[in-house]
């Protein structure tokens, strides 16, 4: 016979299995290559195949062959029907394990067949061929297209129904879900929603029900299906999901458990503050005291492990201690909110003196960092919480924050400078966090306490001495490209501008505290030269009137100490930048009718009235750093007069009733006022045209009246 039966012999085995590949090779007829076939494909599947038989078997059939196996629907006589679909997958299987072959369209051609062997009746004779679809369906997985093409191509909703289905090789259709979905979240969620939800139904109610170790197998597997991208919360089944997690997390921490217990439980319930804040809790006393149960398990977890640091522990217990900091900052949020907070007054006080004695775990811990270990995201993680807490808690821990200044600074520039791969370990944003940041940006994360710091005297010359100035005028330049790039996604752009305007606010109090710095350090002359061009590129855009006010104002009050130098020469950016200053500052107030009477009032303008509270502030200041700046530019009142501003305020404090200026408000118009009418005679002119002295009368405005009366 031409061909012999497979031997027992190793040996014999690959020198028949070498005989068949050239029969493969000379076939002459479909019969003798099918003979052939079957040997081959029999020391596929006893795992006779090494990487150089596989491209031989590739080499001598190809992918022609094993494509019109799947497509034929007559098996030899004898045979099941499903047998040459069987023989064609296996051989698919053989090539999946070359990922050059596993990439191939040839391969991604086939995931619709795939997936509908998936979703087939599987009887006792068919499970090797499911066994081949999962291996396909895992080789293409790992490769650059695969994700892509697989969520494309339906398998999301393949997978979640082989899984529901419980039949042969459900648990590797679990497996691959949760890789599809470990790389592309988003997509699969947003094509898949309805099957991805029954199966985290289905996993949801197993841990719930569960009462042996499954239900900390599962606390692994459950985070992979909460998704960051789409809020379940909204969603009825997704509520009753994280109703059902709640109660089974609430059973289990609130249980005696090991460490190897604790682990996962408390990072399934990071993952699901990571989704949805503190949502899934409910309110009422039960709920009060499992978030301070959760915090303080967090809190105990950080402390054992950052307190006394084994080099070798710590390395373990990396992904568990990120995650209680995702619950510390949870805790931090609850603490802080006045309205439908979940927690008590005597709660709070209790959580925050437990988190400061973390806090100082983490301190000591960063204090130990050695600079190989710069790169590592658990130090990104560490220095991300610690940001959290100094943004929200400004008077405890001060001295140790102060002494470890340095490092921050000297860790955020390290990151900022080489553009660092560390990226954070499972601590994404908590959904009251505006978007994400680049992986290198843990400024982000630092800006809003060294916003604090920089309003007191000791952390300040901490940071001026270690040149924080310096890189927040590189970060400022670096998120304004990021800010005006088409291409930066509107997630990241939120962040970005927030990040802008924290920056400001360091500048801000940099500049009230510490005008000498600003005069002779050349930083800040670099960063005015920024200022004078962004402010005329932002203001149109009203979207951005919040950070168009933060730079508007540390534009002005950096020009009064900048006056004369090489910074400031009367350029025409210069004065683009002042035209659009003065332009912010003069279409903040309008007219109109008072509804407690038949006259007129002064009300903010429209476009400003939802950004009002956070600029107010910035406009008085603006308003009184642009009176400053008046004497210092003799073309300012020109810039005014064309900006219309003087006839407009006149205009407008002789229409409206007295009563609905407040104190405030007349202070800054005459403060402005006072000093056009000194520094222009044409300003004079022009208020005193619209009946100026009359008004000033009527407004308390003395300065004014002095000015007006002055020949």
């Amino acid at each position: 016979p031409r061909f012999p039966t497979m031997a027992e012999d190793a040996e014999d085995r690959r020198a028949t299995l070498k005989r068949c590949l050239g029969v493969l090779r000379d076939a002459r007829n479909d019969s003798e290559q099918f003979a052939a076939l079957l040997l081959v494909t029999k020391a596929v599947r006893a795992g006779e195949v090494d990487a150089k038989t596989r491209r031989q078997i590739f080499d001598a059939i190809g992918f022609t062959f094993p494509t019109r196996l799947l497509i034929s629907r007559q098996p030899p006589a004898g045979c099941p029907p499903h047998t040459f679909r069987a023989l064609g997958l296996t051989l698919l299987a053989c090539f999946c394990t070359d990922p050059e072959l596993a990439g191939h369209s040839q391969i991604l051609n086939k995931i619709p067949t795939f997936n509908d062997i998936l979703l087939s009746p599987c009887d006792p004779d068919s499970t090797s061929m499911l066994d081949d679809v999962y291996q396909c369906l895992s080789a293409v997985l790992a490769t650059a297209r695969g994700p892509r093409e697989l969520v494309t191509k339906g398998t999301v909703s393949a997978l979640c129904q082989a899984y529901l289905n419980g039949g042969h090789g459900s648990d590797r259709a679990l497996t691959l879900l949760m890789g599809l979905l470990a790389v592309a979240e988003a997509k699969c969620w947003q094509r898949d929603a309805p099957q991805l939800l029954a199966v985290l139904s289905k996993l949801s109610g197993d841990f719930l029900k569960a009462e042996d170790m499954t239900k900390f197998e599962l606390c692994e597997i459950l985070p992979h299906f909460i998704p960051l991208s789409s809020p379940l919360t909204e969603n009825l089944q997704g509520s009753e999901c994280f109703c059902r997690l709640y109660k089974g997390l609430a059973d289990v921490l609130g249980s005696k458990l090991s460490q190897s217990q604790r682990d996962p439980a408390l990072k399934l319930a990071a993952s699901l503050v990571q989704a949805c804040g503190a949502q899934w809790i409910p309110a009422g006393s039960a709920g009060s005291k499992f978030l301070a149960l959760l915090v303080n398990l967090a809190c105990v977890e950080v402390r054992l492990t950052l307190e006394e640091p084994d080099p070798m522990e710590v390395e373990g217990k990396k992904e568990v201690v990120t995650a209680c900091y995702v619950l510390m900052e949870m805790g931090i949020q609850e603490c802080l909110r006045e309205e439908n907070s979940l927690l008590e007054n005597v709660q709070k006080m209790q959580l925050m003196r437990i988190m400061e004695e973390a806090f100082g775990a983490v301190i000591f811990y960063l204090r130990q960092v050695k600079l190989e270990e710069m790169q590592d995201p658990f130090i990104f993680a560490s220095v991300r919480v610690l940001g959290a807490w100094m943004a929200e808690e400004t008077s405890s821990l001060k001295q140790e924050i102060c002494e470890l200044l340095p490092f921050l600074v000297d860790y955020a520039r390290k990151l900022f400078k080489e553009g660092s791969p560390a990226v954070s370990l499972p601590q994404a944003e908590l959904v009251s966090a505006e978007g994400s940041a680049s992986p290198q940006d843990v400024l982000r994360f630092l800006l809003p306490g060294f916003c604090h710091l920089t309003a007191e005297d000791s952390p300040r010359d901490i940071l001026i001495a270690e040149g924080a100035p310096a890189l927040l005028c590189e970060y400022f330049l670096q998120q304004w490209e990021v800010l005006t790039s088409e291409s930066t996604a509107p997630a990241l752009l939120m962040s970005t501008e927030m990040s802008l305007q924290t920056t400001c606010g360091v500048f801000l109090n940099l500049i009230v505290t510490a005008p000498d710095l600003v005069r002779h350090d050349k930083t800040f002359s670099s960063l005015m030269d920024v200022l004078l061009k962004s402010l005329p590129l932002l203001l149109p855009k009203k979207h951005h009137l919040v950070l168009a006010a933060n730079i508007a104002t540390l534009g002005l009050m950096m020009a009064r100490i900048l006056a004369g130098s090489a910074a400031l020469q009367g350029t025409q950016s210069d004065k683009e930048f002042f035209g659009a200053a003065i332009l912010f500052l003069s279409q903040a107030h309008t007219v109109q009718a008072d509804p407690s009477s038949d006259g007129l009032a002064v009300a903010v303008s429209p476009a400003y009235v939802s950004s009002w509270d956070d600029i107010c502030e910035l406009w008085f200041l603006g308003v009184q750093a642009l009176a400053g700046c008046i004497p210092l530019f003799p073309w300012l009142p020109h810039a005014a007069l064309q900006a219309r501003w003087p006839q407009g305020l006149s205009q407008l404090l002789s229409r409206v009733a007295p009563a609905s200026v407040d104190f405030e408000l007349i202070s800054a118009f005459q403060a402005v006022l006072v000093e056009l009418a000194r520094a222009s005679e044409q300003c004079r002119d022009e208020i005193l045209s619209h009946h100026g002295m009359e008004w000033a009368n009527v407004y308390g405005m003395a300065a004014l009246e002095q000015c007006l009366a002055e020949q």
